[in-house]
């Protein structure tokens, strides 16, 4: 069992930056596989990005490539997604998830373990 806890969340004016951390607790986060995903009123969830246990290996979604960078911290037991050149569609909830394995999932159905979320908001 892992929990995961979001923040870094906020307000942000088009083309700024905000940096999301995920901290976990519970068993050992070295051996979790983490993703970012985000979800806007209406909308589906979405994947955002995902990064592999080791930090090795990283994956994006089509529309936050170049933008965003995610990054983890084992011995933080944290993952960060920084985000740059924000734009008013990234304005969602981001919700980080973690499963077990060392496979990148792009699938929320694949995650096993959900934080809260913390809403990003980005004015126009």
């Amino acid at each position: 069992q892992v929990q995961l806890v979001e923040s870094g969340g906020g307000l942000v004016q088009a083309g700024g930056s905000l940096r999301l951390s995920c901290a976990a607790s519970g068993r050992t986060f070295s051996s979790y596989t983490t993703g970012w995903f985000r979800q806007a009123p209406g909308k589906e969830r979405e994947f955002v990005a995902g990064i592999g246990w080791s930090g090795g290996s990283t994956y994006y979604g089509d529309s936050v490539k170049g933008r965003f960078t995610i990054s983890r911290d084992n011995g933080k037991n944290t993952v960060y997604l920084q985000m740059n050149s924000l734009k008013p569609e990234d304005t969602a909830v981001y919700y980080c998830a973690a499963r077990t394995g060392s496979v990148v999932f792009t699938t929320r159905e694949r995650y096993d373990y959900w934080g809260q979320g913390t809403q990003v908001t980005v004015s126009s």
